[in-house]
């Protein structure tokens, strides 16, 4: 019987040697040695026989089966509350949290890697399949964040938190995620901090210098001022680092790369590097640009962890885009490689596509009558495309036509509401936070209402890992409403126009529209 088998995993502690009949009845209660642990044995014994009343009483459920097998029992050995690395072949809950606080659990095995978990998440919540998606691993109680590669253990990463910290993952956007890649992100490697180009006395190619990264025989080294708070005071002291693959060293007298003046800081492959997100206030930082080496000992607390401070947001990623290259290697760009060939593939799910898009496979049909007939004549094929083309002219004119705001419809005045761009009414502090959580990459965008003008819009951008701000103010002329950023010299007649042509086109911005923030609900 079931509850039969759940009845005898509580059972009560063996009796030592020298138990109850070996003791005299009068001498009363054994006596208890505190300096002898009670070990609980696994193995079930039967019930003496002088208790038969107990055997004859009904079996009843165990409702929590759970709670009684320690071997079993995600309580008592949990690897999230630090019990030690997780088993293969167990499952283990894992919650992950939106940017607007709604939380999500979901059940993953050891070997869940981060990109498996997001891919999942992307389904669930039907958001554009991407490789900016991402999972964060948020310590709030420490201000501390980093973005977890896409082969990096998701229950390996929650069993190394200390029980009880609010320590969290965050599904988002993450647009730099692999920016380092990409051709275009020259200024993410200044000449000055490379010590490769200096010593060709030449501008390196960004490819070739990656290609130097990855190469373990190769040894270029980052190099920079950096401010050091020291351990267990709150007073920063500017130092030269040097970051080479056996290490990060700082030295003690000037620039000097001697190794008498050279101090060993922090090892890559025992520690983690994270994102300092409220420096100044919590640890008094000189600048916003703060981040911390975290080592894998370290569980809770301030103890331990080695804070830095650069001086501007390129030094910052600069640092942060080394560690990961010095630290994963080639499987960083594994993961990369992996990422685009995803993109390639097919958006449908399974070995053929859900609906076929050949020329051969598409038929003009007129749905004029009753019922809808294959049209075959050709002229009439075309005419019927001709007039099907001229309806959708006329609605489109119709919408670039709006008429004056005091006049359109609600569904016309609240069209840009819809879109995934639109923010609605948030601070300027709070764009600048959202924009830099979802990674500070040329032409990441959102668009929000404008808290000094009650009629206006604003258009957030990021170029050059600083966030602009444009204000689009409304226009009326001749009975109709526009949009506009440079006084009227271009007009669109709403906001989905002037962030589609923007999209191509420049125009007054420094680049284009490339990547709009997010957020969705899980």
């Amino acid at each position: 019987m079931e509850g039969g088998a759940q009845q005898n995993s509580l059972w009560e502690p063996p009796e030592q040697d020298g138990g109850p009949s070996e003791r005299d009845a009068g001498e009363g209660p054994p006596e208890v040695k505190r300096s002898q642990p009670l070990f609980i044995h696994g193995s079930s014994r039967q019930l003496p026989q002088e208790e038969p009343r107990a055997s004859s009483l009904p079996s009843i459920p165990n409702p929590f089966p759970e709670l009684c097998s320690p071997s079993n029992s995600p309580i008592l050995s949990s690897p999230a509350l630090g019990q030690g690395p997780p088993r293969e072949g167990t499952s283990h809950v894992v919650k992950v949290f939106g940017e607007d606080g709604a939380c999500r659990s979901l059940e993953a095995s050891a070997g869940t890697t981060a990109r498996q978990l997001c891919e999942t998440l992307v389904r669930r919540t039907r958001a554009l399949h991407d490789h900016s998606w991402a999972l964060v691993e948020l310590h709030q109680h420490l201000a501390l964040e980093r973005c977890l590669e896409d082969h990096e253990s998701v229950v390996e990463v929650q069993s190394s938190w200390a029980p009880g910290a609010d320590s969290r993952f965050v599904f988002r956007k993450n647009f730099a995620k692999y920016e380092l890649f990409k051709s275009n992100a020259q200024s993410l490697f200044p000449e000055v901090m490379v010590s490769s180009c200096l010593e060709a006395n030449k501008s390196m190619a960004h490819s070739e210098l990656i290609q130097n990264f990855l190469n373990s025989g190769s040894c270029p080294e980052v190099q920079g001022f950096l401010h050091l708070r020291e351990a267990g005071r709150k007073v920063w002291k500017r130092f030269h680092f040097s970051l080479r693959r056996s290490g990060l060293y700082y030295s003690t007298k000037g620039t000097s790369k001697d190794p008498r003046h050279l101090q060993y800081f922090a090892d890559l492959t025992e520690s983690n590097i994270y994102y300092v997100t409220q420096g100044k206030k919590l640890y008094g930082t000189p600048t916003e640009f703060g981040f911390c080496i975290k080592p894998h000992k370290v569980r809770s607390g301030v103890k331990g962890l080695k804070l830095l401070c650069s001086e501007d947001e390129q030094s910052r990623s600069c640092w942060m885009a080394a560690f990961r290259l010095f630290k994963y290697g080639m499987q960083l760009y594994c993961n990369y490689q992996q990422a685009q060939a995803r993109l390639s593939q097919p958006p449908w799910i399974g070995p053929t596509p859900l609906r076929s898009v050949s020329d051969n496979a598409l038929v003009a049909m007129d749905f004029s009558g009753c019922t809808g007939r294959v049209i075959e004549n050709p002229s009439e094929v075309l005419t019927a495309a001709l007039e099907e083309a001229q309806a959708w002219r006329k609605k489109m004119t119709h919408r670039y036509s709006l008429p004056a705001a005091c006049h359109s419809s609600p569904l016309s005045a609240a069209i840009h509401r819809t879109q995934p761009w639109f923010h609605g009414r948030i601070s300027r502090e709070d764009t600048q936070q959202l924009i830099g959580r979802q990674g500070l990459v040329d032409g990441v965008f959102l668009v929000r209402e404008s808290q000094r003008n009650p009629k206006g819009f604003v258009l957030s951008l990021c170029h050059l890992q600083r966030i602009k701000h444009y204000l689009i103010l409304p226009s009326e002329e001749e009975g109709r409403l526009y949009f506009t950023m440079d006084d009227g010299q271009t007009r669109f007649a709403d906001l989905i126009q002037l962030v589609e042509f923007h999209q191509i086109n420049r125009g007054i911005l420094p680049c284009k529209l490339r990547h709009y923030c997010t957020c969705v609900a899980l």
